[in-house]
């Protein structure tokens, strides 16, 4: 099966570890950047925002070696399962998901997401 892009030529890229299976982070990719990715063997994705090709890691020494990439049922999904070499967040934690979504905004409880 060949992905299935987007409007914008882009497809949601869904990171997880490997070895824990947690997932690390959510990044768009184009045809170009997967083709990078599967060259390189570590994930390259496309920053929407600075319009640009993005080696994750590059600069901050965080890698994420490629152990498989697969298509979700419809093509327009990619999981990719990854060795990292470091967390995956900018903020230095070591997934995105971090923030519990609470039923509404007034909800102070502590008992993890909804």
């Amino acid at each position: 099966m060949n992905p299935n892009y987007n409007a914008d030529g882009l497809i949601p890229a869904i990171i997880q570890d490997a070895n824990t299976k947690q997932v690390l982070m959510m990044a768009w990719m184009n045809a170009e950047s997967l083709a990078r990715t599967q060259a390189l063997g570590e994930t390259v994705f496309w920053s929407r925002s600075r319009q640009e090709f993005w080696h994750k890691g590059a600069t901050s020494g965080n890698t994420q070696k490629v152990v498989d990439l697969w298509l979700d049922c419809d093509g327009d999904t990619l999981l990719i399962t990854v060795e990292p070499a470091g967390p995956a967040c900018h903020t230095g934690a070591v997934s995105c998901f971090f923030e519990p979504v609470r039923a509404s905004a007034n909800d102070q409880s502590t008992n993890g997401p909804i």
